[in-house]
């Protein structure tokens, strides 16, 4: 069992290594030299940067801390570079938090490798990460585009498409290219 802390790092991003359809995904934290990468599923991404951005939309809309939460992330905040390499897996991502801490004004995320029995300890591998507001909303931007840039969706049934095409539900088993 690790504890991976960081508060306000370096880089806090949601990135992929693979093709579309075979991508494993990441949480990628780096500060200084330290870096850590967790893998979890394409949906825990999606679902992760959906809760975050209605949870920061919420606390804008209270006006809760003292540093102000942006409606969107700021151009110059999005970080659009691949992942850091080596991208090597310290754990796999079971549980998944959110948290705002309004002594601090940070976002704190939490990941696990092992479900918990109980709501307050979470066990196994453990990634806590506390980031701004303005980290939070880039973060929100940046995953959304990452789950977003797999293979298109198929207009009859909304399965990926495989480069090959995919036997289509709504087409009777026939192949759509």
């Amino acid at each position: 069992m690790t504890q991976h802390s960081y508060v306000d790092p370096d880089r806090f991003v949601a990135g992929t290594v693979g093709p579309p359809g075979q991508r494993t995904f990441f949480l990628q934290v780096t500060d200084g030299t330290r870096m850590t990468c967790a893998a979890l599923e394409k949906e825990q991404v999606r679902v992760l940067a959906e809760r975050l951005d209605a949870m920061l939309d919420l606390l804008t809309r209270r006006g809760t801390g003292s540093h102000q939460i942006p409606v969107i992330a700021a151009p110059g905040d999005r970080d659009d570079a691949p992942l850091s390499t080596p991208v090597e897996e310290d754990f796999r991502v079971s549980v998944l938090r959110i948290a705002w801490d309004g002594e601090s004004d940070r976002v704190l995320i939490e990941a696990s490798s092992e479900p918990a029995e109980d709501d307050d300890e979470l066990t196994g591998d453990i990634l806590e990460v506390r980031i701004t507001g303005a980290t939070a909303r880039a973060f929100v931007d940046r995953a959304e585009t990452v789950v977003a840039a797999g293979r298109p969706p198929c207009p009859f049934c909304t399965l990926p498409l495989d480069p090959e095409g995919h036997i289509c539900p709504r087409a009777n088993g026939y192949r759509r290219q």
